[in-house]
């Protein structure tokens, strides 16, 4: 885990641009979807979400150290979040939406936002660039 530490500066900048892409692409999935309806955000909600957001975004980088490159770097990238994405994101953000009972609409624009996060992070992971861990 040291490679987060190592890589903090990419890892913020990328969590960062996340939630900034996160937001006005949960909107616009909203209204397309005729306006799911989003509770307000209470601070320790929105602490819970930034830390999170930062554990994903580590972990995306994590795999983007350890990608080959073989496909190319920026196939590499994209391709490790849309693996994470549909690997792991897709079906927790499903089972949680089901148990709630939360509509379809909502589990796809959930999902489509997360997608569009995973995509920015990785992006911003790649252009800034990654250290890897000693060996």
């Amino acid at each position: 885990m040291i490679y987060i530490v190592m890589n903090a500066l990419p890892i913020a900048a990328a969590t960062g641009c996340g939630l900034a892409a996160g937001l006005p692409v949960r909107w616009l999935l909203g209204r397309m979807a005729g306006g799911v309806a989003r509770p307000a955000l209470k601070p320790g909600v929105i602490v819970t979400i930034v830390l999170a957001q930062a554990w994903l975004c580590a972990i995306l980088a994590g795999a983007l150290i350890l990608a080959p490159s073989e496909a190319g770097e920026w196939t590499m990238a994209i391709g490790s979040a849309v693996v994470i994405w549909i690997g792991f994101v897709v079906p927790a953000t499903i089972v949680n939406h089901a148990q709630r009972g939360l509509s379809a609409t909502a589990m796809t624009t959930d999902s489509l936002s997360w997608l569009a996060i995973m995509v920015v992070q990785a992006v911003v992971l790649k252009l800034i660039g990654l250290v890897p861990p000693p060996t």
